[in-house]
């Protein structure tokens, strides 16, 4: 009797600390709760949904909302099913979609770890259901994207943007806001484009990226005059605000027809001294070159140059660029463009060809000197740079020569020639506007 007492308290006691355990899990009506949590499953296993339903209610009011994050995932598949099964009844329907809302966040809530995908399935669900309300989609799809960043479904992107755009043309949003949501989704898409885990998922991005351009462009949001009517007064008050300058730079890059303007110029300027890098100077040289400011132009592309993260066929590139700039741009700038090419060739000699018939033409374009042998002696230089460029570059030989024929008519006289105590073959130094070379004296024949 007494072996019968002590087994029957050791039972009592052991489920009765099973109920304290599963009151803490399935809360203070654990039994129903684990009782319905069966019933409704088994229904749901069988894809018996329409049993499975009231049962899924029960366990849902019977059961704290951490019990079990399968039963808030069956739930979202319930309401599904409920809601397309009442589609043609639109209050019945509302008041199911607002509960799918609901437990995507009791999800994210309850279940932290799970949080991206729970607001990632909200926003889908957001988008099949709700597109005929654009501000209850727009506000809903900027909640999850502010919680989820790079990690939000690409599509959530691409109706937020479109459903802001339906408001902006509604007078509800301002152009500004949906300036910032175009910018958004445009960073972020980039970031998941970059890290997208297989070609599917990329492609998929890539494709909405393209889906947001085009919707962006075909709104009007962003005229030029709108965005400088925007910005103006921002950029006058904060100019050294870098995230300001870098909407600026970025939305007006995008803009047809938007970056020859003063607030694009001195965004772009600001940026660079900011935060200095080769391809920024290179950038602020184009702005300036386009302006016909040339000293700044050279100044800010010799900058570039001069970065150490620009490597040699970089530096060549921009030299012999240079070079050409600066030989565009008058007499005044001879010296610098011939220097340059020369240095292009030093870093890196497939320009030879190129730059050396770029030093002919700017030696054979020069007037020095006012003397006969003074004025000639250019020429003398501007073959020797000519014959190079033949040699270098097969392809630039016959141009080459004709200038060779064209300069060699500009050969002094012997005779002339004589009268200046210069020979034939004689060594002989140049000096004209800040060039000098070192050549060989000609005579005609």
């Amino acid at each position: 009797m007494k072996k019968f007492i002590y087994v029957l308290l050791t039972a009592v006691m052991m489920f009765g600390g099973l109920e304290v355990f599963a009151q803490g899990k399935y809360g203070a009506d654990s039994a129903n709760c684990i009782k319905y949590l069966s019933y409704y499953k088994e229904y749901y296993k069988a894809k018996n949904y329409d049993d499975a339903i009231p049962n899924w209610r029960k366990a849902f009011k019977s059961c704290p909302n951490t019990a079990n994050q399968t039963m808030i995932i069956d739930g979202t598949s319930l309401m599904r099913y409920l809601i397309n099964k009442n589609r043609n009844n639109d209050i019945v329907k509302a008041g199911l979609v607002d509960t799918l809302m609901q437990l995507h966040t009791i999800r994210a809530t309850c279940f932290p770890k799970y949080a991206v995908t729970a607001y990632n399935n909200k926003g889908l669900d957001m988008i099949n259901y709700i597109q005929d309300d654009p501000k209850a989609l727009y506000e809903g799809c900027k909640e999850i994207i502010d919680y989820n960043g790079t990690q939000t479904k690409a599509q959530i992107f691409l109706f937020a943007l479109n459903s802001g755009v339906d408001l902006y043309q509604k007078g509800v949003l301002a152009a500004e806001d949906v300036l910032d949501d175009y910018e958004t989704a445009s960073v972020y898409l980039d970031q998941i484009i970059a890290s997208a885990a297989n070609t599917a998922d990329k492609e998929n991005a890539e494709k909405i990226k393209n889906d947001i351009d085009n919707i962006f462009g075909a709104a009007n949001v962003a005229s030029c005059d709108k965005l400088i009517e925007l910005y103006t007064p921002k950029y006058e008050a904060n100019p050294n605000d870098l995230e300001l300058l870098g909407k600026i730079v970025k939305m007006m890059s995008k803009t047809e027809g938007c970056t020859d303007n003063d607030l694009f110029f001195n965004a772009v300027t600001a940026m660079y001294k900011a935060e200095p890098s080769y391809n920024s100077a290179y950038f602020v040289y184009r702005l300036n070159s386009a302006r016909g400011n040339v000293d700044d132009a050279i100044k800010y592309l010799e900058q570039a140059i001069a970065f150490d993260e620009s490597d040699a066929a970089q530096d060549a590139q921009y030299l012999y660029e240079l070079a050409v700039f600066a030989s565009k741009n008058g007499s005044k700038y001879a010296a610098k463009a011939v220097d340059a090419a020369l240095k292009a060739v030093e870093l890196d000699g497939s320009y030879a060809g190129k730059s050396y018939m770029l030093c002919g033409t700017i030696w054979g374009s020069q007037s020095c000197g006012n003397d006969y042998i003074s004025k000639r002696a250019p020429y003398w230089v501007a073959v020797d740079y000519l014959t190079k460029a033949a040699a270098a570059d097969e392809s630039l030989a016959e141009a080459a020569n004709a200038l060779i024929r064209q300069y060699r008519a500009y050969f002094p006289e012997a005779a002339e020639a004589f009268m200046y105590d210069v020979t034939n073959g004689q060594s002989y130094t140049v000096n004209c506007g800040g060039l000098r070379a070192t050549t060989t004296v000609r005579t005609q024949k």
